[in-house]
């Protein structure tokens, strides 16, 4: 490819993977190890000078662009005025103004109130503890295949082992698992597979003890599962008859990535809270719940917080996204690539036998393969990944090849990533 100075990793990327090995802890993974100098929409740029296609955007972080203008005009001007104060000490303006937004763009029209924090699996924790306080209830209860975070309490909530809680036990309890929707291998319809999750919840641990049901409204880690129509709605209503509070982790689906604002806006779906990180802040740590305002409202002042929790540069950049997701109507961009992609990879599907599934929705698409191991859809990512196409892998078993290009990304640049995607597909 033209685009490329270099093999991937190019030399001055393999020194600095050299210097990584004596300094950083070897827990920590790259998925390709190409040292990035800079970026623009849809590109990476390493410090070999080579020109990497991005269908990653960080993992659904740089939706907006790398940088959008709009985002480094705000994030200067916050710099050049205070970098932090800490809200809870003395607050400033811009934590308002992301939580209005918050409050005004996450579905249903009731009245909201917002916290802000630094990372999904932050707010993803801060929900479970404000659904037990309100509640007065002890149980969560989560979906097979679900990925929630990092940290203690999060790592019980999400699903798969390897790598994310193998040997960090143990873990919060009180946290209970139950099937979720995934029509490839199930074979239910939503409401179905909603009666089945319904029916484990009440024999394993009862509505009454139930403080909140976490979901995400498509799968992310576990391999970008869709679920069937209905079965979100199904949930939402059981949650609404039994004083369940439903919870909709969109950190990975938020924020236009699905070619609505959020994931549940497809069905109509309003959840007592939602979390976000990821896309909201255009790459700076931010993340956040809003929920019901007589939910958030109840918990004791003091409960919530955090040192860092909507940092003021953080606040800028997230109203600088924002803004430009307004601005150039990004949920019609992710729609229109949805169409894109999704006509290439059903056309690539039809040549070979290694795929079992293409699904997703808006700029959140991927392809499951019929074997339940990660190696077809390891070597796969590793054909793009030396030909300069950043594309990653996801799903319990590691089957499924993620693509999340920036909703930004040009039209000749994305159909040059799908080209080298589709060469290794078929070679």
């Amino acid at each position: 490819m033209t685009r490329l100075r270099t093999a991937i990793p190019g030399p001055k990327s393999l020194e600095l993977q050299a210097r990584r090995k004596g300094a950083v802890a070897a827990g920590v993974g790259s998925t390709l190890p190409a040292y990035v100098d800079s970026a623009d929409d849809g590109l990476l740029i390493d410090v070999d000078g080579n020109q990497l296609i991005d269908l990653g955007s960080g993992i659904a972080v740089t939706n907006a662009g790398n940088p959008a203008p709009a985002v480094a005009e705000a994030v200067h001007a916050q710099i050049d005025r205070f970098s932090h104060t800490c809200f809870m000490i003395t607050p400033y303006e811009s934590y308002l103004e992301v939580c209005e937004a918050l409050n005004e763009l996450t579905p249903g029209d009731h009245e909201k109130r917002s916290v802000l924090f630094n990372s999904g699996a932050e707010a993803v924790e801060n929900a479970v503890k404000i659904a037990r306080h309100v509640t007065g209830r002890q149980a969560v209860v989560v979906f097979d295949h679900g990925y929630h975070g990092r940290t203690n309490l999060t790592m019980a909530l999400t699903a798969k082992s390897m790598p994310y809680k193998h040997r960090f036990g143990p873990f919060a309890p009180e946290v209970y698992r139950v099937p979720a929707s995934y029509p490839l291998h199930d074979g239910l319809t939503g409401p179905e597979a909603a009666q089945r999750a319904v029916a484990a919840i009440e024999k394993q641990v009862g509505a009454d003890n139930t403080a909140a049901l976490v979901i995400e409204p498509i799968q992310g880690e576990g391999g970008f599962i869709d679920p069937a129509e209905g079965f979100l709605p199904a949930l939402a209503q059981w949650c609404r008859e039994r004083g369940v509070l439903f919870v909709a982790d969109e950190i990975q689906t938020g924020f236009c990535r699905t070619g609505s604002w959020f994931a549940l806006d497809h069905e109509g779906v309003v959840p007592d809270m939602i979390t976000t990180a990821k896309g909201i802040a255009g790459g700076l740590p931010l993340a956040a719940v809003t929920g019901r305002a007589e939910i958030m409202d109840a918990v004791h002042v003091g409960g919530l917080g955090g040192t860092y929790g909507g940092n003021p540069v953080a606040c800028a950049a997230a109203l600088g996204t924002i803004h430009t997701m307004r601005e150039r109507d990004l949920n019609a961009a992710a729609r229109r690539i949805e169409e894109t992609v999704l006509g290439r990879l059903r056309a690539i599907a039809e040549k070979t036998d290694v795929i079992a599934d293409i699904r997703g929705r808006g700029a959140m698409l991927a392809i499951e393969f019929t074997e339940r191991t990660p190696d077809v859809a390891a070597r796969v990512a590793k054909a793009c990944h030396e030909q300069g196409v950043v594309v990653l892998t996801c799903g319990t078993y590691g089957n499924v090849i993620r693509l999340l290009p920036p909703l930004v990304i040009p039209d000749d640049l994305l159909s040059e990533g799908l080209d080298v995607l589709e060469g290794a597909l078929l070679a």
